[in-house]
């Protein structure tokens, strides 16, 4: 048995092949196409291991997925592969459709053809899992309900629209042709191994290295966070359980403003690495807001927990402790992924 992983090398997709070896011996054929966000740095642990079979290609390389599914013949697709920058897709969103839309098209077509051929009970039991985003279902108010599954679709950024376009592929892949799908829907997942674009890795490393901190706006906008071991335990107990043609969405009950994000970041910051130049909340610094900021996000979990019995085992508080010991305790693959491009990308969004 094996299963296949798209975008095994960027954060969420290595921390879950990471963690799919922690309880399970299945190999893992791992394919990304190693863009500046995938970094096999991630799985350094993993190397020479033979569970763990990676792959450098592109979603869109249809002969490639074929060759990949007739030689390995995955028992199911964990399909990660995204651009999943907001601010990027603002300035280039061609990238998102060609990697969000067009590669989730070419791998349901790969997996239909793949699937099709397949009898008796590897045809019944293979799964395609396509892991998507909260944002496709827009911006609530302050007094909304979180977004459930049956909430309605109202992307509004190149990136969500990207996702929610590959979202509905999948449902119609699955009603059409009966390819056996589920979807889960996360909320913004934060930990190890995280590319520093994101608010928290961004947070961390400015401050380390007495730079500011942007913050966008008010800082008023309110997120849901999930430590990103909780959205692996998720995935995998969808894989294994989940109702074919299903949504689940995988949240952390955490509902955050940013900025009280970055100034709980600061105070740990202060307690575990203290700035002789003073707290690290002196480096906060208000930025001209992005375009189309959507104000709240927050999932409602309870179906995934009612069906498949998951609820997250991490309290923010437990989880934003774990990420700045780690990237306090891994500064040379901070400095690593600090590449001229990372460095010119985020003077170009936050300079002045």
């Amino acid at each position: 048995m094996t299963i296949l992983v798209t975008g095994g090398a960027g954060f969420i997709g290595s921390n879950f092949v990471l963690d799919w070896f922690k309880s399970s011996d299945e190999p893992v054929v791992n394919l990304d196409a190693l863009t500046y966000a995938g970094n096999l740095e991630n799985l350094a642990s993993l190397q020479g291991d033979a569970r763990h079979v990676f792959v450098k290609g592109d979603i869109c390389d249809r002969a490639l997925i074929d060759h990949l599914l007739a030689e390995h013949q995955p028992r199911a697709i964990v399909h990660f592969a995204a651009e999943s920058h907001v601010d990027r897709s603002i300035h280039g969103p061609g990238a998102f459709m060609r990697t969000n839309v067009e590669g989730t098209f070419t791998l349901l077509e790969a997996a239909r053809a793949y699937w099709s051929a397949l009898q008796g009970e590897a045809k019944s039991g293979f799964r395609f899992h396509h892991v998507s985003t909260d944002e496709v279902y827009g911006s609530l108010k302050p007094q909304d309900p979180p977004f459930a599954e049956t909430h309605a679709y109202e992307p509004n950024s190149p990136y969500s629209a990207s996702k929610a376009a590959s979202d509905h592929l999948v449902r119609a892949w699955h009603h059409t042709y009966g390819l056996p799908v589920v979807t889960t829907n996360c909320s913004n997942n934060y930990g190890p191994y995280h590319f520093p674009e994101k608010l928290i890795p961004l947070m961390i490393v400015n401050a380390l290295a007495g730079k500011p901190l942007p913050v966008y706006g008010d800082g008023q906008q309110i997120r849901d966070w999930l430590y990103v071991t909780d959205h692996c335990s998720g995935i995998r107990a969808v894989l294994a359980g989940g109702t074919l043609g299903e949504t689940y969405n995988i949240g952390g009950w955490n509902e955050k403003a940013n900025i009280d994000i970055v100034k709980t970041v600061c105070a740990l910051l202060d307690e575990l690495r203290p700035d002789p130049a003073g707290p690290y909340a002196r480096l906060i610094t208000y930025v001209t807001d992005r375009p189309g900021h959507d104000r709240r996000y927050a999932i409602d979990a309870r179906k995934i927990e009612r069906d498949l019995g998951w609820r997250p085992a991490e309290t923010f508080e437990t989880g934003i402790r774990k990420t700045v010991q780690w990237y306090l305790a891994n500064e040379a693959w901070v400095a690593n992924v600090q590449s001229g491009g990372y460095r010119d990308w985020v003077s170009q969004q936050y300079g002045a």
